[in-house]
């Protein structure tokens, strides 16, 4: 198929590379020229044959926005929209109303896969009208995983969204158990090697998954995640389950705890938040914020 994809940063430039390995057509736009196929997106909708499926691939908010309201003034009815990116499911009933309006289709897509999606295939959660979705279905096809698991339809318009937004939520849960037993290993005199323990759990236990494997990783490269402070980011995804959780009355204790831990991170430095950052580098390649500590003077910026 032919395809058109707006945002060529970290995912996007994957996601192009793997689509077009699997032998589709994409017509790739970015602001920053060095990396993108055209000059305008003007230029990436007057290469394309209609019908015409655009992914969009920016920041969440008014960036996604902005792009959306453009394109909803180029494309022509039957033309089909994918949020790929990071929306509030609240955003993709609007999207998908103004893009109706001029009779063109919206489909929304949570993406999990980080910077290993080009190799590995990325976990793909839609959602929108089965005649939409379809438009856009050779596409799941290349970008998910090989094997039977990977892609859902999960629902009308924003439900995709929606989807992704609890498996944040649940990943946040998860790296803070595996940050919170590691803190606890390596505040005792008791084991000798805490690497070589999480390495021990990769195979056999029943905690075993994707995770571990990255906090090992970063364990191997950087032992004591000496180089790395203890500040964790949040996306917005863990905010959002937990408001939605207080919205249906849903109890969820472990996520409401892993996001209110992230937010403690700012304020103090702890073993447990460097975990947390090492796995969001490893996955995801999210920004670090390095120690202060672990920078010799001659090497601090004037």
């Amino acid at each position: 198929m032919e395809i058109g994809l707006v945002g060529l940063g970290k995912m996007g430039a994957n996601m192009r590379e793997r689509l077009r390995a699997a032998d589709h057509t994409v017509v790739g736009y970015d602001r920053n020229p060095e990396v993108s196929d055209v000059d305008s997106l003007e230029a990436m909708v007057a290469q394309m044959s209609r019908p015409r499926v655009v992914w969009v691939m920016v920041p969440a908010g008014d960036v996604t926005r902005s792009v959306i309201a453009e394109l909803a003034a180029l494309l022509d009815e039957g033309d089909v929209v994918v949020d790929g990116g990071n929306s509030r499911w609240t955003d993709d009933v609007i999207s998908a109303q103004k893009l109706a309006e001029r009779g063109i289709g919206f489909v929304d897509c949570g993406v999990s896969g980080g910077v290993w999606g080009r190799t590995n295939g990325y976990a793909l959660m839609c959602g929108g009208t089965t005649e939409d979705v379809a438009k856009v279905q050779p596409a799941f096809d290349a970008l998910k995983p090989e094997g039977e698991f990977g892609f859902v339809h999960a629902g009308k318009v924003g439900a995709g969204h929606f989807a992704k937004m609890v498996h944040n939520g649940i990943e946040y849960g998860v790296m803070q158990a595996y940050a919170e037993g590691y803190e606890l290993l390596e505040a005792t005199d008791i084991v000798d090697n805490v690497t070589d323990v999480f390495r021990s759990w990769r195979e056999g236990t029943v905690i075993r998954s994707w995770l571990l494997d990255l906090l090992v990783s970063a364990l191997e490269e950087d032992q004591g995640l000496e180089k790395i402070r203890g500040y964790a980011d949040d996306s917005g995804e863990g905010r959002w389950t937990v408001e939605a959780a207080i919205d249906n009355a849903v109890p969820m204790p472990a996520i409401a705890a892993a996001l209110f831990a992230r937010f403690a991170s700012r304020q103090d430095d702890s073993p447990a938040m460097k975990a947390i950052a090492a796995m969001r580098n490893q996955f995801g390649g999210h920004a670090v914020h390095p120690d202060a500590h672990s920078v010799r003077p001659d090497t601090e910026a004037p």
